[in-house]
């Protein structure tokens, strides 16, 4: 199977005067089921439509990388990636990245700056009467008014920004065809409003009509602009509905005098959907109009593993990945997992070593409730915090079943866990153990995230005490199997209800009398549709109107991460006093920034490595 044609020569080698859908992606075009522009394209070619994909346009220069395959006869589709682009191009402390790991050599400057919106506007002022679909995490979750780090201010919804005809939030697999179908004499609108999982701009008249039992009007954005609080308000609803079981209700958010509707998502893909998802015939490799530019790293990092599940119930106030892909778990089926391996065993560089057999929690594989019906009327944002849910079955045997048939696939050395485990879900069974002797490449990743327990809760993470019972148990298995392992925990600075005081008894007991040496560590970027951000905007916790301390400054987030290398800052004070540190800024309700406020994280592929320092400025193309 060939490639999605990404040139007119390619198009015409498939005897094509003409695609249906022209997908535009702020990432280089990777083959390959972990990248959602391929996926979303392979799904509509199986469909029957003749789909067309450009990569990382330039948007700089005379756009004919927006022209050049002319018109699609239904849609053009719109999606900056696999991560927000400002994610993508800003540390933490908002200093540009030299690199971009989804481009050809890690070139920065491939894409801009909020990609959906500048790949929208220039499509909709190129082909005016054509609909442009947009879709991904950077659309998925900017669909209602949200916080914006890099402009310190609420925006409106991306698709009163954009223009965008239609927004497809969530994972696609069920809803692009439907969308395509929908578009297939035309565009639509009574169609596409009527097809769940997507939002778009409607008049006063539309709304009107909806029904109200099944219908959720929140804060217009202007209000949310103004209250700090209606905003939260917002948030709790739009958390509460995304994370049950099986959501009925139509969102309704004025802005500008319209509305943003969203209809309710879809239930969670079935194991045959999802299997359908990534058993599609993919190259599995980058377009050949990669080669001799440099290696594409986040291609590099994957390409030896394997997805085995969608989804996460954990429920961290930092992270986007269930407000993306549900809360409740999809797992693939043993066949077609086991078919990816062999393909990836069949790889002329594979060398007998899967670099992950992993999801966002590498170990909720087939796990959920055990009574169903209890489940379709829960509204807990996590199913692990406060504690366990009781009614959770988290039975690990059938993923050591599946560990143990990858192992037996013929060519694989070893299968390692390179994703992150949730340790608070461990029971007695023999998970830990079996990790460590067959599964661990020396390096076993957990994310404690912190130590103090008011920190923990505001994380909704689990208390430290489990983090040390994990470290005693993992060296006990390495001394009795005369392993030379690693635990390499992950922590965060500068989170909501995070003082300096508490970065500092982190420090001592990671540091000290732990005796961590730590790398994979983190000071936190507050991102769109996360509990953290609404705190890092609003100073409280939503769901409670605690007040909620948050280190604001550049200045005071740089101190919090320092106590991850064992520095220590000078006193505030003596600071001060020596000109060293800035004044810190008012708030916004004029009290000082070390005030109660709140902060956020939670980066679009969950997180990304150690913060990298940003360079001097975009390379030209």
């Amino acid at each position: 199977m060939a490639f999605l044609p990404t040139t007119v020569k390619e198009m015409r080698e498939r005897g094509w005067d003409r695609a249906d859908i022209i997908l535009f992606t702020g990432d280089a075009y990777i083959d390959h089921p972990a990248f959602g522009a391929a996926v979303i394209g392979r799904l509509l070619e199986a469909e029957g439509y003749r789909v067309a994909i450009v990569p990382q346009p330039n948007w700089r220069d005379d756009l004919r990388d927006f022209t050049k395959l002319g018109e699609p006869r239904l849609f053009f589709g719109v999606t900056a990636g696999a991560m927000d682009s400002m994610v993508n191009h800003y540390t933490a402390n908002l200093r540009l990245r030299s690199n971009d790991a989804y481009t050809a050599g890690g070139a920065a400057g491939f894409r801009p700056d909020r990609a959906v919106d500048t790949y929208t506007h220039i499509l909709k002022r190129l082909f005016p009467h054509t609909p442009v679909v947009i879709g991904g995490i950077e659309a998925s979750l900017r669909r209602l008014t949200h916080y914006d780090y890099w402009s310190d201010s609420l925006r409106e919804s991306i698709l009163a920004t954009s223009g965008a005809d239609l927004l497809v939030y969530g994972m696609g697999e069920k809803v692009m065809p439907e969308v395509a179908r929908a578009m297939h004499n035309g565009y639509n609108a009574k169609l596409l409003r009527g097809i769940r999982q997507v939002a778009f701009m409607a008049d006063g008249d539309y709304v009107a009509r909806l029904d109200p039992a099944t219908t959720v009007r929140l804060n217009s954005f202007e209000r949310c602009r103004d209250d700090s609080r209606a905003f939260g308000d917002n948030f709790v609803e739009i958390e509460t509905q995304s994370n049950m079981m099986e959501c009925l209700t139509t969102l309704v958010e004025p802005v500008g005098g319209r509305y943003v509707v969203v209809t309710p998502p879809n239930t969670t893909l079935t194991g045959e959907e999802l299997d359908r998802s990534f058993d599609l015939p993919y190259e599995r490799a980058p377009h050949p109009r990669y080669r001799n530019r440099g290696a594409i790293a986040a291609w590099e990092m994957i390409k030896h593993s394997v997805n085995i599940h969608r989804g996460c119930f954990g429920g961290c106030s930092f992270c986007t990945i269930s407000a993306h892909q549900g809360k409740f778990i999809n797992s693939r089926s043993e066949r077609s997992i086991l078919a990816e391996v062999e393909k990836i065993a069949a790889m002329p560089d594979f060398r007998g070593y899967i670099s992950d057999v992993g999801a966002p929690s590498a170990n909720m594989y087939r796990m959920r409730g055990r009574n169903v019906e209890a489940c379709r009327k829960c509204r807990r944002p996590s199913c692990l915090h406060p504690t366990l849910c009781p009614n959770m079955n988290n039975d690990h045997r059938p993923l050591l079943d599946l560990y143990r048939r990858i192992r037996a696939v013929k060519g694989v050395k070893k299968a390692f866990i390179g994703s992150g485990i949730r340790y608070d879900l461990f029971d007695d069974s023999p998970y830990l153990e079996t990790v460590v002797k067959y599964h661990t490449s020396g390096r076993l990743k957990v994310a404690p995230e912190h130590t103090e327990r008011h920190v923990l809760d505001a994380m909704r993470k689990p208390p430290f005490e489990m983090f040390e019972r994990l470290n005693e148990e993992f060296r006990s298995i390495c001394r009795r199997n005369d392993l030379n392992y690693q635990l390499i925990p992950y922590f965060i600075s500068s989170h909501p209800a995070c003082r300096e005081a508490d970065m500092q008894a982190l420090s001592h007991k990671v540091l000290g009398r732990l005796h961590f040496t730590l790398e994979q560590v983190q000071d936190l970027t507050p991102t769109p549709m996360t509990l953290s951000s609404v705190m890092f905007f609003t100073g409280e916790n939503p769901y409670t109107h605690e007040k909620v301390y948050v280190a604001r400054t550049q200045e005071q987030k740089r101190r919090q991460k320092s106590y991850f290398f064992d520095e220590r800052p000078a006193p505030v004070g003596a600071a001060r006093q020596n000109g060293r540190f800035a004044q810190r800024p008012a708030a916004r309700d004029g009290s000082r920034c070390d005030s109660p406020r709140g902060s956020s994280c939670g980066s679009s592929r969950g997180r990304e490595r150690d913060e990298r320092r940003g360079g001097s400025g975009r390379r030209k193309r």
